[in-house]
């Protein structure tokens, strides 16, 4: 398994800071009616519901390349409840790893989205605790 170094940041400790929005913005041909501002927008507001239950982490290894890519932020919630295709970030047998859960039938496995890797089936015994799920994950346009 991939070992993930995880750096948490708890959510609460963000100051707030408004960010001017551009409004929509034509991902193909260019518009003179998008050439304005909206208001400005609170990115903890937009990204965090729970607060003291967020933190957010960097993005370290390969094993989700696809998903995201070293450096990449994740907002990581811990009130969430687990859903069959989350993607969240797993304590698996005294390590933590950022894995997609898939349940079949009463079987776990712990998907990763690079093919290079392994898929880690939850074998009777083993430990796992799911730390917190991903709600978002911001990706570093420069990695491109």
């Amino acid at each position: 398994m991939e070992r993930i170094l995880v750096r948490l940041h708890p959510s609460e400790s963000l100051a707030t800071l408004g960010i001017p929005v551009v409004g929509y913005v034509a991902a193909g041909f260019p518009s003179p009616a998008q050439d304005y501002l909206e208001d400005k927008i609170d990115l903890n507001r937009e990204l965090i519901r729970n607060p003291s239950a967020t933190f957010l982490a960097r993005v370290s290894g390969t094993s989700m390349s696809g998903d995201m890519e070293e450096g990449d932020l994740l907002v990581i919630d811990r009130s969430l409840p687990t859903k069959d295709d989350t993607i969240a970030l797993c304590f698996v047998n005294g390590e933590f790893t950022v894995k997609r859960i898939r349940k079949k039938g009463n079987r776990l496995f712990l998907m990763p989205t690079n093919k290079l890797f392994p898929v880690i089936e939850l074998e009777d015994g083993g430990e796992l605790i799911v730390w917190g799920v991903v709600t978002y994950i911001i990706k570093n346009a420069r990695h491109a």
